[in-house]
């Protein structure tokens, strides 16, 4: 039941978890890696630091502090799976410093 729910907030709200969505985008690997770095403060949406249960929508600016610099982004488009060539489609790279 629950993962019907789930189901249906992306189809008909376009909303999803922002480690979730890092991972479909393949931005990064691993879920628990996306996990991981919102925990740790290195996620950023529209200005504020979130946790790996911020529901994103299309439209959010979303920046990931790495070691090597900062990746910004906006979001274009949020689906729940897919193909490996299709995960640029989903964001738009703002800056990569």
């Amino acid at each position: 039941m629950v993962e019907n729910t789930i189901k249906k907030g992306v189809k008909k709200f376009g909303i999803m978890r922002i480690d979730k969505f890092l991972k479909v985008s393949r931005i990064l690997k691993r879920r628990t890696v996306a996990r991981e770095a919102c925990d740790g403060g290195k996620v950023i949406i529209n200005g504020r630091e979130v946790k790996p249960s911020h529901q994103i929508k299309v439209g959010d600016v979303v920046e990931i502090d790495y070691a090597t610099g900062v990746l910004k982004f906006k979001i274009l488009e949020i689906k729940e799976t897919v193909k490996k060539d299709e995960a640029a489609s989903l964001y738009e790279i703002i800056t990569n410093v």
